[in-house]
């Protein structure tokens, strides 16, 4: 039986997006069932067209991705979380979905599973490593096993965090993450998968 790995994010502008899906990418090599899911804007319309690009970039994501739901979470072995910084710490809108798990976590469903994140932020030393350790506090609550990435790969030494993947794009020089970034990205969706898949046995006896 394959395992499921749940990519729960929020993206804005693309970057989170292009992240989640490199993830996906290195789980999927794993042999795991993905699921991306986008979180919804909690803001007004009238908020999101002050900003150029948010409203359209929504549209385009929320076709393609459906909101995560509680269930998502039950049917996975794996929680990979993305967000991009707000003033160094997890978006909103992410934050609202984790918020909604406590019905698992009262039942104890999400005890044992993998758990990782990943993150961007548009400034350099703009907070992707305190933006994913702050989401490791939510992680251990909710009883998941936190799974860091270490310097267990290559690509760590060229981009990326040992906490999780991350990204600084400006939207001027940097328009998008890099081929580095995005090795990051695979390496952390293949080691999420091999940890779900090792810990689910253990899973089944409690």
């Amino acid at each position: 039986m394959a395992t499921n790995v749940l990519i729960a994010f929020y993206s804005r502008g693309g970057t989170i997006e292009t992240l989640a899906n490199a993830i996906a990418e290195g789980a999927r090599a794993e042999g795991a069932e993905v699921r991306l899911r986008r979180a919804r804007e909690l803001v007004s319309a009238e908020l999101m067209a002050k900003v150029p690009g948010w409203s359209e970039n929504a549209a385009r994501q929320n076709a393609l991705y459906e909101a995560p739901a509680e269930a998502d979470a039950d049917w996975a072995d794996a929680i990979v979380l993305g967000t991009p910084t707000r003033f160094g710490a997890v978006s909103s809108e992410l934050k609202a979905y984790i918020d909604g798990l406590g019905g698992l976590w009262f039942q104890g469903k999400l005890n044992g599973k993998a758990g990782s994140v990943f993150a961007s932020t548009s400034t350099n030393h703009g907070g992707n490593e305190s933006t994913i350790l702050s989401l490791y506090n939510p992680l251990a609550h909710l009883g998941l096993v936190i799974v860091p990435l270490g310097y267990a790969d290559a690509s760590l030494y060229k981009a990326g965090t040992p906490y999780g993947a991350s990204a600084v794009v400006n939207g001027r020089d940097l328009l998008a993450p890099t081929e580095d970034d995005l090795a990051v990205a695979r390496f952390q969706g293949c080691r999420v998968a091999r940890i779900a898949t090792a810990l689910k046995p253990l899973r089944a006896v409690g």
